[in-house]
């Protein structure tokens, strides 16, 4: 069964950088979409990107296009969500989640995810 780590987040200034990584084991990464969701006090958790198995489609909530950019490395079964020009309202917990396909497309829809990590938090203020 796979499990999911993420790792990166912290204090940042607005205007800063952060990167955030979702380390896997337990099964290799490349048979497995990955999304980041994030999840602000007293809203819904919601989808920030998305990445195939092997890479090829991306996708991205509006607020963050132009700013976030989604990766994955499958050799070291890790997938990374940079995330530069910071602003307050990033300001969330950011988990990563995966869930096992053969498409070769990826969407953001909560649901379709199985496996979750427990989240790391990202504060962006001055």
């Amino acid at each position: 069964q796979l499990h999911v780590v993420e790792s990166g987040g912290g204090l940042v200034q607005p205007g800063g950088s952060l990167r955030l990584s979702c380390a896997a084991s337990g099964s290799t990464l490349d048979r497995y979409n990955i999304a980041w969701f994030r999840q602000a006090p007293g809203k819904e958790r919601e989808g920030v990107s998305c990445i195939s198995s092997r890479g090829g489609s991306t996708s991205y909530e509006n607020s963050v296009k132009g700013r976030f950019t989604i990766s994955r490395d499958n050799d070291k079964n890790t997938a990374f969500l940079q995330m530069n020009s910071l602003k307050p309202e990033d300001t969330a917990v950011y988990y990563c989640a995966a869930v096992s396909t053969i498409s070769t497309m990826c969407a953001m829809a909560r649901w379709q995810y199985d496996y979750w990590g427990q989240g790391t938090q990202v504060t962006v203020s001055s």
